[in-house]
C-alpha cells in the first residue's frame, strides 16, 4: 500500500462485511498537531508563514512505538486546510520529539498547527477494524470487527471490472460492482452508454469515468470510492458542441477515501453535462465540481461535505473567463462548515472565474453560501438563505492579490475562439474583456434573494460598487411554511 491514493488507486485494500477496513493507524479517530516547524527554509505565502522542509515537533511519546516499524506513513493537512499528503517518515527522534518525512516535500511546505495521522502501522493495530501488511513477509495482520465466518473477506486485486472503449448502446443494469484497485467503470468514448441501478462501493479511485456523449449513470448507490463518484468529460468547448452526458438521481456517500481533496461526487468537464436529482453527503470536500460551458446542476440534495477541509466549496470551478454558461439551480445546501467549523463555501467560483448563474438554491446552515471569487458576470438570484455567514461574498482579488493571475487568464482566452461569431453570439460579454478592466469584478448581479438569520453579505470595497443589487428581502420574516423542520417554502402572505 505504498501508491497512496496515487493514480492506479489505493493499492491492495481489505474488506469484510462489504466495507473497507482500515490500515492501522494513530490516532484512531481525528488528527494531532504539529508543534513547531523545524526547517531551515522558511516559506511565506501571502504572510501564511512555514517552512520548506517536513521536519517538525510532536507532543506526546506515542511514536516511540514505531522505532522499529518498517514503512510509517504521515497522511496531513501540512500547509493549507485544502492541500493534504501521505509521506514517509524518513527518521523519529524520540528525544527530541522530532519527526522528519522523506523528500519530495509537501508542495506548499509546512505549517505550525497543522493536522496529521500516523499510518501502515503494525505497533497500532489495536482495535477491531483494522490490519497490516507485512509485505517482506507477505503476512496481512486483520482483527476482524466479527467472526470471520460472518462475512466475506476480500482482498482488491483487479485494476478495474468493466473496460469499455468506443461501445455504443449497451446499458449495465443491477449489479454489484466492488474490490478492485482502480476504477470501476471506465467507458471511454461511449456513445448511449448507460450504468443503472447499481452498487458500486469499494474501490480504489472512481465508481464510473464516462467520455463520450449521450451516456448517463442514474440510479446507482455508490459510497467507499478511494477517489470520487462519478467523472463526466464530453463536448467541444471550441464548437459549444454538448455531450448529453448525465449523472442522475444518485446516492453518492463516504468517498474520497484515499484522495481526500478535489474528488468530488461528480466531476463535469467539456460542454454540455448535467448533475441532476443527485443525494451527495458525507465526504471530506467537494460534493460536484465542473469545468468548461453549458452544464446543468439542478435538484441535487448536498450536505455534510467539507468536513476535512477549509476555503473549500460544495459546488467548485475556478481561473477562467472563457468557461461560462453553467446553470446552478434549485438545490438544497444545508450543514456545511468546513474542518472544526471554521468554514467553507456552497457555491464557490474561485480566481476570476465567470458567467454562471446561482438560482433558486435553497443555502441552510452554510458558512459562505454563494461565493464570487473576483469574476464577472455572475447572478446570484432568486436564492433562500437561512443562517448563513454569510449568505453572499463577492471580493476584488483582481485588483489585489490574484492580480498575477492575469497572464493565465489571458492564455485560456486566446485559447478559444472568443471573438468569433458562435462564442460571441453565446457570451458577448467576453468579446471586448481586455478592453474593459478585466480583472475587476464587473457585470455581477445579486437580486431577489430571501436572506433570514446569519449575515447577509462580505463584500470587499472595490467590489461592492460594481455589483447590481436588485429587490433582496433582508432580516425580515418571509412567512416560511415550517422553517423549524427545514421545509422553507413561501406561504401565500409572504413579504
Amino acid at each position: 500500500v505504498t501508491d497512496f491514493g496515487g493514480p492506479a488507486g489505493g493499492g491492495l485494500e481489505l474488506f469484510f462485511q462489504g466495507r473497507p477496513m482500515r490500515i492501522a493507524r494513530w490516532p484512531n479517530e481525528g488528527f494531532v498537531k504539529i508543534v513547531q516547524v523545524l526547517g531551515p527554509t522558511p516559506r511565506d505565502i501571502r504572510g501564511t508563514k512555514g517552512c520548506a522542509e517536513g521536519v517538525f515537533s510532536y507532543e506526546g511519546d506515542r511514536p516511540r512505538r514505531w522505532k522499529d516499524e518498517k514503512d510509517v506513513w504521515l497522511h496531513g493537512y501540512w500547509f493549507w486546510d485544502w492541500a493534504d499528503q501521505r509521506q514517509k517518515v524518513e527518521s523519529i527522534d524520540t528525544a527530541r520529539r522530532i519527526l522528519s518525512v522523506e523528500p519530495p516535500y509537501h508542495h506548499y511546505g509546512y505549517r505550525k498547527g497543522q493536522w496529521y495521522y500516523a499510518l501502515n502501522l503494525l505497533s497500532e493495530l489495536d482495535r477491531p477494524g483494522e490490519w497490516y501488511l507485512d509485505r517482506t513477509a507477505g503476512i496481512l495482520y486483520f482483527w476482524p470487527p466479527a467472526p470471520l465466518d460472518r462475512g466475506k473477506t476480500l482482498v482488491s486485486v483487479l485494476p478495474r471490472l468493466i473496460a469499455l472503449r468506443e461501445v455504443s448502446c449497451v446499458t449495465f443494469r443491477g449489479l454489484i460492482l466492488e474490490a478492485c484497485r482502480a476504477s470501476a467503470v471506465q467507458a471511454s468514448a461511449c456513445t448511449n452508454v448507460e450504468i443503472a441501478g447499481c452498487t458500486i462501493r469499494n474501490v480504489g479511485s472512481w465508481a464510473v469515468e464516462m467520455s463520450g456523449r449521450q451516456s448517463r449513470v442514474v440510479g446507482c448507490d455508490i459510497y467507499e470510492t478511494g477517489d470520487g463518484g462519478i467523472t463526466l468529460s464530453g463536448g467541444d468547448r471550441r464548437t459549444l458542441a454538448p455531450a448529453g452526458l448525465t449523472a442522475d438521481n444518485n446516492h453518492i456517500h463516504h468517498y474520497s477515501r484515499w484522495n481526500r481533496i478535489c474528488r468530488p461526487a461528480v466531476s463535469l468537464d467539456g460542454v454540455g453535462n448535467r448533475a441532476t436529482y443527485n443525494l451527495i453527503d458525507n465526504a471530506p470536500h467537494q460534493a460536484i465540481s465542473f469545468g468548461g460551458n453549458d452544464h446543468t446542476i439542478e435538484f441535487n440534495e448536498i450536505h455534510s461535505v467539507c468536513y476535512e477541509s477549509n476555503d473549500a466549496g460544495a459546488i467548485y470551478s475556478g481561473r477562467n473567463w472563457t468557461m461560462r454558461g453553467t446553470v446552478i439551480r434549485y438545490n438544497y445546501f444545508h450543514h456545511i462548515n468546513g474542518f472544526e467549523g471554521r468554514g467553507c463555501v456552497g457555491v464557490y467560483l474561485d480566481d476570476q472565474f465567470c458567467g454562471t448563474e446561482i438560482f433558486g438554491n435553497v443555502f441552510y446552515k452554510v458558512t459562505r453560501a454563494a461565493m464570487i471569487g473576483g469574476g464577472r458576470d455572475c447572478t446570484i438570484a432568486n436564492n433562500v438563505f437561512v443562517d448563513c455567514v454569510p449568505a453572499t461574498h463577492v471580493d476584488a482579488r483582481g485588483l489585489g492579490w490574484a492580480a498575477s493571475g492575469r497572464e493565465g487568464l489571458e492564455n485560456s482566452l486566446k485559447a478559444m475562439p472568443y471573438q468569433e461569431p458562435l462564442w460571441a453570439g453565446r457570451y458577448p460579454n467576453l468579446v471586448n474583456i481586455l478592453n474593459e478592466d478585466p480583472m475587476a469584478p464587473r457585470g455581477n448581479l445579486i437580486a431577489r434573494n430571501i436572506c433570514v438569520g446569519g449575515t447577509w453579505g462580505d463584500f470587499e470595497a472595490k467590489a461592492k460598487p460594481l455589483v447590481a443589487f436588485r429587490d433582496n428581502l433582508l432580516d425580515q420574516d418571509p412567512h416560511f411554511v415550517d422553517p423549524q423542520n427545514q421545509n422553507f417554502r413561501l406561504k401565500d402572505d409572504s413579504p
